[in-house]
């Protein structure tokens, strides 16, 4: 049997990073080598498999990289993935970014390290949510120029914690959207008298509540019909099953910019 892929966890004293950790200590493909997170951070020295509620798994929670990893996750703060996409390039190790609220310096970092290791970026890990985007560009393509037009609008949910807005896979639907029908403006939220609807727009609607997981609600709005496509996590553990597909998928790959959809092979 091969060796298991010696997998680092950057950010793993937050939300994600704890079911990351517990959820990647059960893949039998992977070995937590290493879980990272700020020197400051409270947690320091605790093992982080009892951080994340499952039983002790030997790796302690520190600040340090380790040598000796086969890739490295980063789920952690757009200020923090800096330092994780940098310590990767050091190391010459695989990264995927799962990140999100990335500042444009972040992005051009990560394009910059792409020439020179494997790195896995996407706005959002799940499954469900990737397969949607390749159904909304689709339906996207598909009623370019239809007659009366078409009034595109994305609804996201996530929870209060959330401090970006609108979130990153919203972005990226509309994004996908507006290449398909040329749209070239963005409507975040209305009040007051607007006026009429543009045609040329998208307009995008954030909601924050309770502890909220993460949905996405991608309307299609045409005379006499619609069309709505919504997608919803139920936990955060999609989130990780993905990042952890990805960190196997990225393991040998040769220096490139990689997606959530040539790890599902969608691309």
């Amino acid at each position: 049997m091969a060796q298991p892929i010696a997998l680092a966890i950057h950010g793993a004293a937050g939300r994600m990073g704890r079911r990351l950790v517990a959820l990647g200590a059960k893949d039998a493909m992977l070995k937590i080598a290493a879980a990272i997170d700020r020197p400051e951070a409270p947690w320091i020295g605790q093992d982080a498999g009892s951080l994340a509620g499952i039983d002790p798994i030997g790796v302690q929670l520190a600040s340090q990289w380790p040598q000796g990893l086969d890739v490295v996750i980063d789920f952690s703060t757009p200020h923090a993935c800096d330092s994780a996409v940098q310590n990767a390039l050091a190391h010459r190790i695989p990264i995927v970014v799962a990140t999100t609220g990335l500042e444009p310096g972040t992005m051009t970092a990560i394009q910059q390290a792409s020439k020179e290791i494997a790195v896995c970026h996407a706005p959002n890990m799940s499954l469900a949510v990737n397969l949607t985007m390749n159904l909304a560009k689709q339906a996207a393509r598909a009623l370019r120029g239809v007659p009366g037009g078409v009034d595109v609008e994305i609804i996201e949910r996530h929870h209060r914690y959330k401090e970006d807005s609108p979130s990153g896979t919203a972005l990226q639907f509309g994004k996908l959207i507006a290449n398909e029908m040329g749209l070239d403006r963005a409507e975040h939220g209305r009040v007051g008298q607007v006026g009429a609807r543009p045609e040329n727009s998208i307009g995008y609607h954030a909601v924050r509540a309770g502890d909220d997981p993460g949905q996405h609600t991608i309307l299609f709005g045409m005379l006499g019909e619609l069309i709505e496509l919504r997608v919803a996590a139920s936990n955060r553990d999609c989130y990780a099953a993905g990042a952890l597909a990805a960190a196997k998928y990225l393991v040998g790959k040769p220096a490139g910019l990689y997606s959530m959809n040539d790890v599902l092979g969608l691309s």
